[in-house]
């Protein structure tokens, strides 16, 4: 009886984390609008409720903050009332930098999960390993590599279109 309660909470867990990553694609999508690079990401709350959603708005708001897991994170501790986020997930379309991680780690997020790695800038496990620190006050686990090929083509096609624009 409690494995199998264990398993369908892990296959809603599961779901909820497909529908945020979906969301957080959307999110991506939309920042090309204002030449934003294309990076979404939604906060889920313990029920798998999104709480906080974001993407990338530097461009638009000429704020060197404006990642997307940044709003995402602001958004969810409005809608929460704290700013510490125990119980929740940060999903982003692409591996979190180190400002980023930081700001998750300081959130109190119980895990972070991406679509692709970030070999330049990334900061959960690529470049560095920010949230695995065995000095880091509040380490967070880590699902990297979810849907990987799609955001990276939706990343090079962005890329690609500035070049040649």
């Amino acid at each position: 009886m409690k494995a199998e309660r264990k398993a369908r909470a892990e296959t809603a867990s599961e779901q909820a984390d497909a529908a945020g990553l979906d969301e957080a694609f959307v999110l991506a999508r939309a920042a090309v609008d204002s030449q934003d690079v294309p990076v979404g990401a939604v906060v889920l709350d313990r029920a798998g409720v999104v709480v906080g959603r974001g993407q990338n708005v530097r461009e638009k708001l000429g704020d060197p903050t404006g990642h997307a897991e940044v709003v995402a994170l602001r958004e969810a501790a409005a809608t929460l009332g704290t700013w510490r986020l125990t119980g929740c997930a940060l999903i982003a379309t692409l591996e979190p930098c180190v400002m980023c991680a930081g700001a998750a780690m300081a959130a109190r997020v119980d895990r972070i999960l991406f679509a692709a790695w970030d070999p330049k800038a990334g900061a959960c496990g690529s470049v560095w390993d920010l949230t695995r620190d065995p000095l880091a006050t509040h380490p967070v686990p880590v699902v990297g590599g979810v849907r990987a090929d799609e955001s990276a083509a939706l990343l090079v096609d962005f890329f690609e279109g500035r070049r040649l624009g």
